[in-house]
Parts: C-alpha cells; sequence; structure tokens
C-alpha cells in the first residue's frame, strides 16, 4: 500500500506547486500599465510566485504586441525575446523594434525554473508610449492675451470648444505648462494629480503628464478648460522676494490625440484658437497661499455652450520643446483626510480647529454666507506654550487660504496650487457657527506605494515610526524637501542623503528618486 500511496503523493505535490507557479506583479518602468512611457527601450520587471522555496528562474521569455489577439496566439509580435537563460527579472530591457509614440502595447512573461517547471504566460498587461520626438508634438505654447496684474498674478483661464464628430475608441492628453496647471474636460477633472507639472530644473527638463481621456468625451460637442498658477515655475522660492527664477511668463501646452473606432485620428491641441480671461482665483503662491473670490467665478466656462465673446484671445509662443520629458516619478496625489478632533478657543480668543495629525496638504471647508463675506484660514504646526496660535517658525511665509463667498446657498472652497505643512488652523471671518464637519484636512504627497507596515509591543516605538512615516509623507512632495511649511521648502539634496535609507525601506522611492529638481 506505501508503494503506491508515495507516488501518488509525490505527483499530487508537484501537480500542485506547477499549477501555483506564476508570473506576476509586472511593471514597466517600476509602473502597472503605465501611460506615456517616455523611454525608447523600456525596462522591464517581473515577480516569480510559488508555493514551494527554493524555487529560481533559471529562463524567462517576453512577447510584446499591439493587441491581446496576437499577443496570445504569439504573431506579429515587436518582440518575442525567446527563450533567455537568465535569473534576471528586474529592469530587463526591451530589444525589440522601435515602439512608436502614442501606441499602447501588450505583454507577456513565461518563465522556467530550477526545479524543471515552466509557467503560464501571465494574463496580459500593458504600457503606452509617450511622446518621444519634438516633432510629436503639433501643439503650440499659448500665453494669456490679456495684461496681467503683475502683482497678485490671478489664474489665467484657458477654453477650447471643439467636435467630435464620429464614435471615439479612445483619447490621450498630453499636457505640461510654465507654472502648475489643472484641466477639466466637458466639467470633469482631468486626472488625479496634483500640482503638475512637478518641479524640475525646467530649462533643462520640463516633464508632461499623459492622461487617458477617453471616458470624458463625448461624440458631439467638447470643451477643454484649464487654469494655470505660478508654481515653482516663476512663484516666490526661498528668501528676499527672490521670484521669477525660470521666467515671468505663464504658459500652456496642450494636445489631445483623439483615434476614432473607424480608425481614423485626430488631434485637437493648444494653437490661437483658444480663449483666456481670468476668473476666482485671485491670487496663488506656494509659500503664501491662495485667494479665491467666488464672485468672480465665471459660472459654466468648463461646459459647452458657454458664451466666451468677451474673453481675450491668446498669444502664440515659440518656446523650445526640446527640453520636454514624459513623467516617470509618481504624481502628487489625495490621500488621506482627516476631521478635527477639537474646535478650540485660545487664550487670545483665536478660533482653532486641531486635526490631531502633522501633515502637508490642505482643508476643504463649506460655507454659507452672503456675498463679501471672506474666511481667512491660516496654518500653523504647533501652539505655544500657553495654548495660541504659533506662526513665527514660518518666517515669511504668510501660510493662508481666503476664500470670498459668493453669497448663493452653501458653498465649497479649497486650494489649487499651493499646500500647507499643519496640524492646527485658524479660522476669521466664517459666517455663522464653526461645526467640525465642514471642515476636512487632506494629505497631499508623491504617491508611492508602502514596503509594508510595522508594529510592535511597545507603543513609543509604534509612534517614533508614525512619525518617521509622516515625516516622509510630508516632504516627498515631487521632490524631497527639508520642511513643508516655511519660506524653504527646497530640495536640498543633503537632507535626502541622510533619509533615502529610511525612505526606501518604509517606501517604493525608486521612481521618486530618478528625478530631482537640479538633476
Amino acid at each position: 500500500m506505501k508503494k503506491i500511496i508515495l507516488p501518488l503523493v509525490v505527483s499530487l505535490a508537484w501537480h500542485i506547486s506547477f499549477a501555483q507557479l506564476q508570473v506576476d506583479n509586472l511593471l514597466c518602468e517600476n509602473l502597472s500599465n503605465p501611460i506615456g512611457v517616455g523611454s525608447s527601450q523600456p525596462s522591464l520587471s517581473w515577480q516569480l510566485r510559488a508555493s514551494n522555496r527554493n524555487v529560481l528562474q533559471t529562463a524567462y521569455e517576453i512577447r510584446i504586441g499591439r493587441d491581446v489577439s496576437s499577443l496570445t496566439k504569439g504573431s506579429s509580435l515587436v518582440w518575442g525575446s525567446g527563450k533567455i537563460d537568465s535569473d534576471s527579472s528586474v529592469h530587463v530591457a526591451y530589444k525589440g523594434s522601435p515602439l512608436q509614440s502614442g501606441t499602447k502595447y501588450f505583454w507577456q512573461v513565461r518563465v522556467w525554473t530550477n526545479s524543471g517547471e515552466t509557467s503560464k504566460w501571465n494574463e496580459p498587461v500593458t504600457f503606452q508610449m509617450g511622446l518621444l520626438h519634438v516633432e510629436d508634438w503639433k501643439a503650440n505654447w499659448i500665453e494669456p492675451g490679456f495684461v496681467e496684474d503683475t502683482l497678485n498674478r490671478p489664474t489665467p483661464l484657458f477654453r477650447k470648444e471643439f467636435k467630435a464628430g464620429k464614435k471615439i475608441q479612445s483619447a490621450t492628453a498630453y499636457i505640461t505648462a510654465h507654472g502648475m496647471y489643472e484641466g477639466f474636460i466637458n466639467g470633469k477633472r482631468i486626472g488625479d494629480s496634483y500640482l503638475t507639472p512637478g518641479w524640475t530644473s525646467y530649462h533643462k527638463r520640463l516633464q508632461y503628464q499623459t492622461y487617458s481621456v477617453t471616458d470624458l468625451l463625448n461624440q458631439g460637442s467638447n470643451i477643454i478648460a484649464m487654469g494655470l498658477g505660478s508654481g515653482w515655475y516663476r512663484g516666490h522660492l526661498a528668501w528676499n522676494g527672490n521670484k521669477n527664477v525660470w521666467g515671468k511668463d505663464i504658459a500652456m501646452l496642450f494636445q489631445l490625440d483623439i483615434v476614432y473606432a473607424d480608425g481614423s485620428k485626430e488631434s485637437v491641441v493648444s494653437d490661437g484658437s483658444w480663449k483666456t480671461t481670468t476668473g476666482s482665483i485671485t491670487y496663488s503662491e506656494i509659500y503664501d497661499g491662495e485667494i479665491i473670490d467666488a464672485r468672480k467665478q465665471r459660472t459654466g466656462w468648463r461646459t459647452p455652450g458657454y458664451d466666451d465673446r468677451n474673453w481675450s484671445d491668446v498669444v502664440v509662443k515659440d518656446y523650445d520643446k526640446a527640453n520636454l520629458i514624459a513623467t516617470q516619478n509618481e504624481s502628487v496625489r489625495k490621500h488621506e483626510t482627516f476631521v478635527p478632533i477639537k474646535v478650540l478657543t485660545t487664550p487670545k480668543g483665536e478660533k482653532v480647529i486641531d486635526f490631531g495629525q502633522n501633515l502637508v496638504g490642505w482643508v476643504m471647508i463649506k460655507a454659507k454666507g452672503n456675498a463679501g463675506d471672506t474666511i481667512r484660514i491660516s496654518h500653523a504646526e504647533v501652539l505655544d506654550k500657553d495654548g495660541n496660535f504659533y506662526t513665527e517658525n514660518l518666517r515669511a511665509a504668510r501660510a493662508q487660504a481666503v476664500y470670498i463667498l459668493r453669497g448663493e446657498g452653501e458653498e465649497f472652497f479649497e486650494p489649487h496650487f499651493t499646500f500647507f505643512g499643519f496640524r492646527y488652523i485658524k479660522i476669521e471671518g466664517y459666517p455663522g457657527e464653526i461645526k467640525p464637519e465642514n471642515f476636512t484636512a487632506v494629505a497631499l504627497y508623491s504617491d508611492m506605494e508602502p514596503t509594508g507596515s510595522f508594529t510592535c509591543s511597545d507603543s513609543l516605538i509604534n509612534q517614533l515610526q508614525h512619525n518617521i512615516q509622516w515625516g516622509q509623507k510630508g516632504n516627498f512632495l515631487d521632490v524631497p524637501t527639508d520642511c513643508p511649511q516655511r519660506d524653504e521648502r527646497l530640495g536640498w539634496t543633503g537632507d535626502a542623503q541622510v533619509f533615502s535609507r529610511t525612505a526606501s525601506f518604509n517606501m517604493n522611492v525608486n521612481n521618486f528618486f530618478i528625478f530631482s529638481p537640479s538633476g
């Protein structure tokens, strides 16, 4: 009996092992199903999973195609590596036919192991190329055509209506700016990235972002709406009134490439046909904050049919496009939200909200009042020894959000082109009772994947680790900064060097560290 059972057990165990051998977590340029890949030879990575220990890859095969059907058949491939005897599974360089700008590719991997097993092909995953060559840009740089208020520099608005005459198969938008931008198509926000295009040494490298916007478009009338802020490009940086580091202008570059169901293509680009004016954001600076006057809001400007005949024409500029690069690091996104843990009145009589966590981001508020009512939100990390609101450590940074009500029912406010480091906010001018449910703090930081988690039986060590993680979240905002609150917030590489090992222990920071402000 034992002679019969033993082979059955061994056979069953082998089949279970084989069934559980798989390739997963496929990454292109360290990203899952990325869009806007800028490398002509992107790096490919994957992980091997097996039920047994000591299972090692001894060979791999990669295949890449333009569609799932040809890929799974192994025909008409843009690259079929064949069996490669290698244990490499990280940053394997693409070596196929030249990849085409804007094209979406599907890819698979299978592997061989030291136990003689061969995995199945994984389910197809994708990557989509960005614009690889300067000549791929059909768009022109455009600037506001009105005379700018050079002191306050209110946010310029841009809009363009167009018609899509046929059924849309896919649509991809490529966007960047001198300054920061926020975009909408048919009233819906383009993507979930903030403070774009991020901070680089703009004369050398200006990132553009790539978005799949198929679901935002209509067959028929469409509207593209954009707003710009000064950002790092021309806003205040460091001390002594230092500004306009990369230029005095504010400009945008927008290209929408549409593929119709019949295979035809069309591009809608920034050019002289766009219209521009100013709106409700009357002031925006990173250190000082933002002023929004809702009375100046252009109601309906983000939807088709709006009358923009009184808006100004744009000015087309011939700025260089050779410095444009695809974005490889993760974008800044909204993450945790916090509700007030306490609403207090300080010894000085200040109305203060405590969110219970020191974070970097901003506060979203709801208010109802009369037209012209002005709410001033100041930000601070601590209270002083007497329990009063403390901002001396901010030095010259004003760090305020100012909202002027339109006076039409409940209104919602949040900043767009700035950020604050804070735990406490001081509220001045709020109409009516300050209720916790009308204030929500949201954390902003680069969208890095956590590598894991850590807790132990010692509450003090747990709190230390919590503080370290939040220190990283607060200072990893597109670039690694020295502080997120005062008139500095600069990408000093010494700070990042000291913290880099801890940072990589907590989160996957490979892509985050690829682009530094001075690189």
